[in-house]
C-alpha cells in the first residue's frame, strides 16, 4: 500500500495547480471543474479503481482538474473533506459508507460544494449526491456461465463484507448460476476486510477442499488461489483475465464513467443538486457489462446468455435485487 501523504502533497503528484476559489452555486463555470476524490483504500482496490479510471478519463479530455487522496481512515474523512471543500473544490466524490452521518454533517456545512459519494442510504438536499455499484444484472450473466461450467455442481463465493452492496451482486450471481443449473451448491464466506489477499485466499483454499472446483472472486486472493490449485473464478467489478490466463471464466464489470460524466457535466452547468445516481451503473446507461473467455465457455452457453443480456437491455428481463445477506447451502 502507498504510504499516506497531505493532502498538499497528493495534488503536487497528482499535476495540479492550487485549488481556485469555490465559485457560486448555480453559476456556470467558464473552465475545468475542480473535482477531488476521497478514498478509504489504495486506488489499485477494484472498486476503488472504478472511480478513480472515470476520473481520470475527465481529466485526460481536459473537463476536470483532478486530485485525491487514498488510504484515508474512517477517523480521518471528514477532516479531508472539510479541507478539500474550504480548498475549493467544486466536485468531492468518495464512499462513506462507514460513516454517513458525519459526511452529510460536512455536507450539510458547505452547501455549494457538489458531493457524490458511494453509499447506501439516500440522497439529501441540496448537494450530496449518491452513487452505487448496481452491477447485479451482468453478476447474474456471469452466474450463468459458472452454474453452466462448474462439474462438482459446488462453487464457492468469497466476499469483503455482508454489506447490501456486496449482498446483491452475490444474490444475483447464484440466481443466474441457478438459472442455468438447478443443481448447484454454494458455499460462502465473508473475511470482513475490503484488502486482506491472503485471508481471502485462505477461505478460497477450504472452499476448495469441500468441493468447490470454480470461485467466485469478490475480493483479491481468490483467484491466486484458484490458479495455484487449477480450478476456475468469476471475477467481479474489473477483469483480471489478463493476470489469471486461462483461470476467469467471465467477469462483471463496472463502470462509473456514464455516473462521473452526468455529475461532472452538472456541475459544470451550474445545475447539480441531490439526486441518486444509482441507475447509471445500470447496463442501459453503459455502467455495467459482462466479459467472457470464449475459449473457457462453449459456444452453447455463451449463446444463452447473449440472449438473457438482450432481454435485459430491451427491459424482457429483470434482474431481482436481493440486499440479504447470501448464507452457505446446507
Amino acid at each position: 500500500m502507498k504510504s499516506k501523504f497531505s493532502i498538499s502533497r497528493r495534488a503536487m503528484l497528482a499535476g495540479t495547480a492550487a485549488l481556485a476559489l469555490m465559485m457560486p452555486a448555480g453559476v456556470a463555470l467558464a473552465g475545468t471543474v475542480k473535482v477531488a476524490a476521497i478514498y478509504t483504500l489504495p486506488v489499485e482496490q477494484q472498486w476503488i479503481s472504478r472511480i478513480h479510471l472515470a476520473l481520470n478519463g475527465a481529466k485526460d479530455r481536459g473537463e476536470i482538474d483532478y486530485v485525491f487522496s487514498e488510504n484515508v481512515a474512517n477517523t480521518d474523512y471528514e477532516r479531508v473533506m472539510r479541507e478539500y471543500a474550504e480548498q475549493g473544490v467544486q466536485l468531492v466524490v468518495g464512499e462513506v459508507f462507514g460513516l454517513e452521518r458525519a459526511a452529510r454533517k460536512v455536507a450539510a456545512d458547505y452547501p455549494e460544494t457538489g458531493f457524490l459519494m458511494g453509499s447506501s442510504f439516500g440522497p439529501v438536499a441540496p448537494n450530496f449526491s449518491v452513487f452505487d455499484n448496481w452491477i447485479h444484472e451482468p453478476s447474474y450473466l456471469s452466474g450463468m456461465v459458472a452454474g453452466a461450467s462448474t462439474e462438482s455442481n459446488v462453487i464457492g463465493m468469497v466476499g469483503g463484507y455482508a454489506i447490501p452492496e456486496v449482498n446483491r451482486l452475490m444474490n444475483a450471481f447464484m440466481e443466474g448460476a441457478r438459472a442455468t443449473n438447478p443443481d448447484v451448491k454454494f458455499l460462502v464466506n465473508f473475511i470482513d476486510s475490503w484488502y486482506d489477499p491472503p485471508k481471502a485466499k485462505e477461505s478460497a483454499f477450504a472452499m476448495m477442499d469441500a468441493g468447490a472446483d470454480i470461485m467466485f472472486a469478490e475480493r483479491f486472493g481468490v483467484a491466486d488461489a484458484a490458479v495455484e490449485r487449477g480450478v476456475k473464478a468469476v471475477g467481479n467489478v474489473i477483469d483480471t483475465s489478463g493476470d489469471y490466463p486461462n483461470t476467469i471464466l467471465t467477469s462483471a464489470l463496472w463502470h462509473m464513467e456514464p455516473t462521473i460524466d452526468r455529475a461532472v457535466a452538472a456541475v459544470a452547468g451550474g445545475t447539480f443538486e441531490a439526486a441518486d445516481y444509482g441507475q447509471y451503473s445500470f447496463m442501459g446507461y453503459g455502467g455495467g457489462s459482462l466479459v467472457v473467455d470464449k475459449t473457457l465457455v462453449s459456444a452453447e452457453v455463451l449463446s444463452r446468455v447473449q440472449e438473457t443480456e438482450t432481454s435485459i437491455m430491451e427491459g424482457m428481463f429483470r434482474v431481482n435485487v436481493n440486499d440479504e445477506r447470501p448464507v452457505s447451502d446446507k
